[in-house]
């Protein structure tokens, strides 16, 4: 289930617990009063047991999918760091490689440009050369004579054929020469086509390699707005629970001018001050009274009780006597347990896992009402105290 659909079902069973039927109270509809007021405490207690199972499902499904956020956008944002930096070099390499596509194309032209001009000497040359040996061949049949008559003698003779032999070998030599250049300038310009061929496949490559880089941080930019809209939802949520507990603070105040002082006992009524609350449990504090950082939301929130830092199972006690005005499922506090000392004192015990009383039971300092848990919005096994005076809360350490 997604967390849209946890926050939905969740402001549904808020809407459903609103309706008409219940008790309103400065004209607000206040979930969990009627049935106070109006049911018995055996089906009033079974209603809420009902409420529980019902929340509680929702409630862990936010806190789930909470810690499934908070891991999810610190592996986005890691993930779209890493994939910025591969994008960054894979640019610089495909810009190198551009880079080295503009020298091999520089060099390529300039090559071109040698093997035409080497290609045209070759060409002159070769039809110089061709010429004179056409001449040559036509006079071969009567060379020996022509070259005799026209000889002053046998050594002239001779001299004309060796010099006609040196002009031929000379030619065959410039030919040899300039085949030789044209050969290696070929060669060359075959290496570079095949260098700037190559470049070209890695440059294709490196740009299909970026395009899918981007694709994934595209889709990681995506994932980190939809975490960031997943966040609004459960801050959505935590607005429900700080309305649970303006909710909280109006139910102490009706049950405690409903409630009959006389159930308490004159002698049970609890005056505020120093040493008049003991500590419902035995563990260090591990968060205090007032504004702090929060440990889902991760911004600063006032913080109207004291966290203990008891395992799951310890026994939670009564920090003073009183009367059990309620003991159920409260929205965010999972399992709760109130209890009424009189003269407007009342003390709250939230997250607990097991409940040993309930609504109208009366108890004692000292005794066991329930068990650590990690119920309703919690990150972890801890006791929630809170001291409340007319229904408002004030820091329990100066009264423990």
């Amino acid at each position: 289930m997604s967390i849209f659909s946890a926050v939905f079902r969740w402001r549904r069973y808020v809407a459903r617990r609103r309706r008409p039927g219940f008790l309103l109270i400065s004209g607000m509809s206040l979930c969990l009063v009627a049935a106070v007021n109006l049911l018995p405490v055996q089906a009033q207690v079974e209603e809420y047991r009902q409420q529980r199972q019902q929340v509680e499902q929702q409630k862990q499904q936010i806190q789930k999918a909470r810690e499934r956020v908070k891991a999810q956008a610190k592996d986005a944002e890691k993930n779209l760091t890493g994939i910025r930096k591969t994008i960054k070099a894979t640019t610089a390499t495909i810009a190198a490689n551009e880079a080295k596509l503009k020298q091999a194309g520089e060099k390529l032209s300039q090559l071109e440009a040698n093997l035409g001009k080497a290609e045209s000497v070759y060409q002159k040359q070769q039809t110089s050369t061709v010429a004179r040996l056409q001449v040559m061949q036509r006079q071969r049949g009567s060379s020996g004579w022509a070259v005799l008559l026209q000889s002053q003698s046998m050594n002239d003779f001779l001299d004309r054929r060796q010099r006609l032999k040196q002009v031929f070998e000379a030619d065959r030599k410039v030919l040899v020469q300039l085949k030789t250049e044209t050969d290696k300038i070929v060669k060359q310009r075959n290496a570079v086509e095949q260098q700037k061929q190559r470049i070209t496949i890695l440059t294709q490559q490196k740009l299909a390699q970026r395009a899918e880089q981007q694709q994934k941080e595209s889709y990681q930019r995506q994932t980190i707005e939809k975490l960031k809209t997943d966040k609004l939802a459960l801050e959505a949520a935590m607005s429900i629970l700080s309305q649970d507990s303006v909710n909280l603070t109006a139910l102490i105040r009706q049950r405690a001018k409903v409630e009959r002082r006389q159930q308490i006992g004159p002698g049970n009524v609890v005056v505020i001050g120093s040493g008049q609350v003991s500590f419902p449990v035995t563990a260090p504090l591990s968060s205090e009274f007032g504004y702090r950082m929060h440990p889902i939301l991760g911004y600063a929130k006032f913080h109207a009780g004291l966290d203990f830092a008891a395992d799951y199972g310890e026994v939670i006690r009564s920090a003073a006597p009183g009367y059990v005005i309620f003991a159920g499922w409260y929205g965010g506090y999972g399992n709760t347990v109130i209890v009424d000392h009189g003269n407007g004192v009342t003390t709250l015990y939230a997250h607990a896992d097991g409940l040993y009383v309930e609504e109208g039971q009366q108890v004692q300092r000292g005794e066991p009402i329930a068990l650590v848990g990690s119920t309703g919005l919690s990150t972890g096994p801890h006791l929630h105290f809170e001291l409340r005076s007319n229904g408002e809360p004030v820091d329990p350490l100066p009264y423990m």
